[in-house]
């Protein structure tokens, strides 16, 4: 009988809510699974999510995280701190390629969980505003926490928009700010006047973490405190290892997947944030089982 060519049955490539989701799926599956985690889940910075299922008080990010790697070793999975350059067709799978140097592995199909980051603001004391809750970024997540506050939305382009609108459902002191001179159109003046989001246009000059709560927003015509400010300056699609491959992607970046999380290169599954979808641990979790059904019943029988 002919030597197995491979050091596994699947990859992971990230460690965050879609990875492990993936990993926990394959691995009581009975399959040989490696999770390759670079250590920069966006999940694992969370202060405390409030909205995800069964965790009524919340649940720190970080130990989420912790708590789904336990798992998916109690299973079987193995999860490896690795940085991966590239992914390579070679016959029956693909060749995982790292940037250390190491010996590529070896697997029949790869699961891209890799996800997105998002672009952080010019401030002083970054990682306490977002401990704090003085700095956010998904108003799907915590606008509930913001009920009331005087909420700033920092963009540098007219879609910030819609963002200070879908936080003027939670609260009724909206103000969008600006990092840069933004023409801002008369029809969105208006839709922003009338939903009673004030409206900034002199650019921001700098941000600071006040003492006790928010954020000093400082700005050509003053400064505002607000009780939360929102990052809106988009975000990097960490989708590269799969649209070198010549992957389908939509032109922000987000991979194209069918129902079973199948991108258009065979063997190649992605779910999570780097897969066009709502970029919530639920919907991330809930796509990373659906591409590892998938990826058991293609993987067939064992050989």
């Amino acid at each position: 009988m002919a030597a197995n060519p491979f050091d596994c049955e699947a990859a992971v490539v990230g460690g965050g809510p879609a990875g492990l989701t993936g990993a926990i799926y394959l691995a009581r599956f009975k399959r040989s699974v490696t999770v390759l985690d670079a250590g920069f889940s966006r999940a694992a910075k969370i202060p405390r999510s409030h909205n995800m299922p069964g965790y009524p008080e919340g649940v720190v990010g970080a130990e989420l995280i912790a708590a789904m790697r336990a798992q998916a070793h109690l299973y079987g999975a193995q999860v490896e701190k690795a940085c991966v350059q590239r992914l390579q067709r070679i016959e029956g799978g693909f060749a995982v390629h790292f940037d250390d140097g190491r010996e590529p592995l070896r697997c029949r199909s790869v699961l891209l969980a890799t996800g997105v980051s998002d672009n952080a603001p010019a401030m002083p004391q970054l990682a306490q505003a977002l401990r704090d809750g003085a700095l956010r970024y998904c108003p799907v997540c915590d606008g509930f926490e913001v009920i009331g506050c005087h909420v700033g939305v920092l963009t540098d382009r007219c879609a910030g928009v819609r963002e200070a609108l879908y936080l003027r459902h939670f609260s009724d002191r909206v103000t969008l700010y600006f990092t840069q001179r933004v023409e801002v159109s008369e029809e969105d003046r208006q839709r922003l006047a009338a939903a009673g989001v004030a409206l900034q246009p002199a650019p921001v000059r700098a941000l600071r973490l006040r003492e006790g709560a928010g954020v000093r927003v400082e700005h050509e015509d003053g400064a505002d405190d607000c009780d939360a400010l929102y990052g809106a300056l988009g975000l990097r699609v960490h989708s590269q290892l799969a649209t070198a491959l010549g992957a389908a992607h939509d032109d922000d970046g987000y991979l194209l997947t069918d129902s079973h999380q199948r991108t258009s290169i065979e063997g190649l599954y992605a779910a999570g944030d780097v897969a066009q979808s709502l970029n919530q641990i639920t919907v991330a979790a809930g796509g990373a089982a659906i591409a590892a059904a998938a990826m058991h019943r293609a993987l067939g029988l064992p050989g």
